[in-house]
């Protein structure tokens, strides 16, 4: 069975074809500058493997069409194609940023499941009319193939309502659905099985706490394999100091801020979502660039770095308390979790207390595929585990078209 997976932003698309047999990807890809004068498509053909073959190709895509028609060429291209025809394609699963409460697991697409999407806009302004929209194009394009859509919010569902309920008044909570949601489901819902796996360990009887450190992050607290508690929250923004967001501030910020430059509330919420974060404090986003202002004696750089494991840290000693101290793992996993080994050893430094140990030669060694980078006298094993959203989704669809 061959899945299409498909991300879809405001003004790109990610793709992945897999061959679910062996859980191969086929091929994957990014469009780009969508709407602009010139977009860009990068395809890569049998990605991550000796035979990789990647293409470029520039020209306008005035719309997500246009550009996943360029895909389909490419998909099916005599020379370079990987397969005849669209049509061995049996499912396209799509990644959503919202559901509400309305869609708690992943659900095939349909009028209804298109409106819950389309309620959401609210919630996910900046996702979820991107992740309509790619729907639709996959139905215009793919007629009669299924779709399924794969939320972001899923694994965040499985809370207990002590921890995803707000301190509001009950009757927001009733008219609006104001609570807790969390994101990056797919990720945190794909490295707790992987987890499991790694340490010979039934899903249902893992208590872990995985970090999904990014542009985006944000950590979950794992219990008989369903999630506890996770740090984002109604939106993206919760929780911790990210790339250009910044994470948990006192809410009273807001206001204030709004009456003292006369901001709107969207003008605030963008410069908390898009202004805010590591490119705040001290002017970039990427960590090896703050990496390398920390080393030329950049102190807003040194500032930000201590922040961001600060945040870390504080969401990490609570999971360990929420776990009554029993943790089977602590994960590091997604572009900074995967990558740095920086933030690695500063979120590990002065844990030995609680029985944690890295190995700093394990640690500082880059290596493929999942490992342990504590020593082996750490009472809690320490893991680098590369998280694959795009699978979990393909998985989803699988599992939903079986």
């Amino acid at each position: 069975m061959k899945i299409l997976v498909i991300n879809a932003g405001s003004s790109s698309c990610k793709y992945q074809l897999l061959e679910m047999d062996d859980q191969s990807v086929l091929c994957s890809g990014l469009a780009e500058r969508i709407g602009q004068e010139e977009g860009a498509l990068t395809h890569k053909i049998a990605p991550g493997t000796d035979k990789e073959n990647k293409l470029v190709r520039n020209a306008p895509f005035p719309t997500h069409v246009e550009a996943m028609e360029l895909v389909i060429s490419l998909l099916t291209d005599p020379e370079v194609g990987v397969i005849k025809d669209k049509s061995e394609i049996a499912g396209i699963g799509h990644r959503v940023l919202h559901g509400g409460e309305d869609i708690t697991d992943p659900v095939k697409v349909d009028d209804r499941v298109k409106a819950i999407i389309k309620e959401c806009f609210l919630l996910g302004p900046l996702h979820n009319p991107a992740n309509l929209m790619g729907i639709e194009v996959a139905e215009k394009l793919f007629p009669g193939v299924p779709n399924v859509a794969v939320f972001d919010t899923e694994f965040g569902m499985g809370m207990p309502r002590e921890a995803y309920m707000y301190a509001l008044p009950y009757e927001l909570y009733e008219d609006l659905r104001i609570r807790r949601y969390g994101f990056h489901g797919t990720s945190h819902k794909y490295i707790a099985r992987k987890t499991a796996e790694f340490l010979g360990k039934p899903l249902d009887e893992l208590r872990s706490i995985t970090m999904h450190l990014g542009n985006g992050s944000s950590m979950s607290c794992v219990k008989n394999g369903r999630c506890l508690d996770t740090s984002m929250g109604l939106t993206p923004l919760e929780g911790l100091i990210m790339g250009t967001r910044c994470g948990s501030i006192d809410p009273a910020i807001v206001p204030f801020i709004m009456e003292k430059k006369g901001l709107s509330p969207a003008e605030a919420d963008t410069l908390m979502n898009k202004k805010s974060g590591l490119l705040g404090l001290c002017g970039y986003t990427d960590m090896r660039d703050v990496h390398a202002q920390v080393e030329k004696g950049n102190d807003r750089a040194e500032l930000a770095l201590k922040m961001l494991v600060r945040s870390i840290k504080k969401i990490l000693g609570g999971y360990f308390f929420l776990l009554d101290g029993q943790v089977d793992a602590m994960v590091f996993t997604a572009g900074i979790g995967e990558n740095d080994e920086i933030v690695r050893a500063e979120v590990c430094a002065g844990l030995e207390s609680l029985g944690i140990k890295i190995n700093a030669e394990e640690n500082n060694t880059r290596k493929p595929g999942a490992r342990v980078i504590s020593t082996p006298d750490s009472t809690v094993p320490v893991l680098i585990i590369p998280t694959n959203e795009e699978l979990q989704i393909a998985l989803a669809t699988q599992e939903i078209l079986a």
